[in-house]
């Protein structure tokens, strides 16, 4: 037998023989880790990912496929009409003329995003009482929609609320505020603005509260008053917030249903797109052009955000 000789200058780890060509390495514990690391997201993602396709998605899609149908949500089977309920959706201007009742709303919309901007702009400044009024104008939003709105009905009766305070103020009458056809939406509309207005203000006040002090403090020693601070440091930060509230208000304008709903049932000329499209399918049992109207319904909001995102890019601002 040789003896293996032993170097003795040399320590005994860099003596020891290393693998020989045939031995197989074993992965290191950090190197498996990082192999399946890319794995790990998805099984949180997993659960709301499922729920999100089983709720959303799915019926989507069954949405579309009834759209070509004649389905009448009951009978166990349906015929295939192909696209008649589209044809028929578009040459019946009945069905497709309450889109006209929107345009009301999204003027409305309008007027409520101004009225928060420049609540929220008053209530990030030192003012008395802002709390209070941060609540009173943030409580209707928590309120039912079904309860506002049989409140609102006695307050639009002839010789309501509404009636009770025009006449304080020297305007008398009785109106048919829920009557009229011409004052019908306008009224509708006003309810929709006093309820979601603590939403956007919300919105809006967190924005401009993540703006740095020190930039109100340098536009003041350089002469700026508050309507200068708010075109040149408050518009420009929250500008991302403006458009998302601005995409909220056209996609809640085309699909306004809870108010008149409620109040109305969609008579008088109250009737909107979604509350068409309730009819059609559980009044009038035509499941197949409902889901078609909801199709179209869909479409033109994510057209109008497409459109709207292209007009108003989404920016990065720099708050420094």
């Amino acid at each position: 037998m040789t003896a293996v000789r032993q170097d003795s200058t040399r320590p005994l780890s860099e003596q020891t023989p290393g693998p020989g060509p045939g031995t197989r390495r074993r992965p290191s514990r950090r190197h498996r880790t990082r192999r399946y690391r890319w794995f790990t997201p998805w099984l949180y993602l997993l659960v709301p990912l499922t729920l999100l396709a089983v709720f959303t998605y799915l019926p989507i899609a069954d949405m579309v496929g009834y759209s070509f149908t004649d389905w009448d949500g009951i009978s166990p089977t349906s015929d295939n009409v192909g696209l008649k309920n589209y044809t028929d959706l578009f040459t019946r201007p009945e069905l497709f003329k309450v889109f006209l009742v929107s345009g009301v709303y999204l003027i409305a919309a309008a007027a409520q995003i101004a009225a928060a901007l420049y609540f929220a702009t008053v209530l990030s400044f030192k003012t008395r009482f802002r709390n209070l009024f941060k609540g009173i104008l943030f409580f209707p939003y928590l309120m039912n929609g079904v309860a506002i709105g049989f409140v609102f009905l006695y307050f639009f009766q002839p010789g309501g609320t509404l009636d009770a305070v025009l006449k304080l103020a020297g305007m008398h009458g009785r109106h048919l505020w829920l009557g009229d056809p011409d004052l019908i939406n306008k009224s509708l509309a006003g309810v929709s603005v006093w309820r979601y207005l603590g939403l956007n203000l919300v919105l809006f006040l967190g924005a401009i509260q993540s703006i740095p002090e020190h930039l109100y403090e340098a536009a003041a020693l350089d002469g700026a008053n508050r309507w200068q601070q708010f075109r040149h440091i408050i518009a420009p930060s929250i500008k991302p917030i403006i458009s998302l509230s601005a995409i909220l208000a056209v996609s809640g304008s085309l699909s306004v249903f809870e108010i008149p709903y409620v109040m109305t049932g969609g008579a008088n000329g109250s009737q909107t797109f979604v509350i068409q499209t309730v009819k059609q399918a559980f009044q009038f049992d035509k499941v197949g052009l409902a889901s078609a109207a909801a199709v179209v319904l869909l479409l033109l909001i994510l057209l109008v955000t497409w459109i709207q995102r292209r007009l108003v890019p989404e920016e990065r601002i720099e708050l420094s």
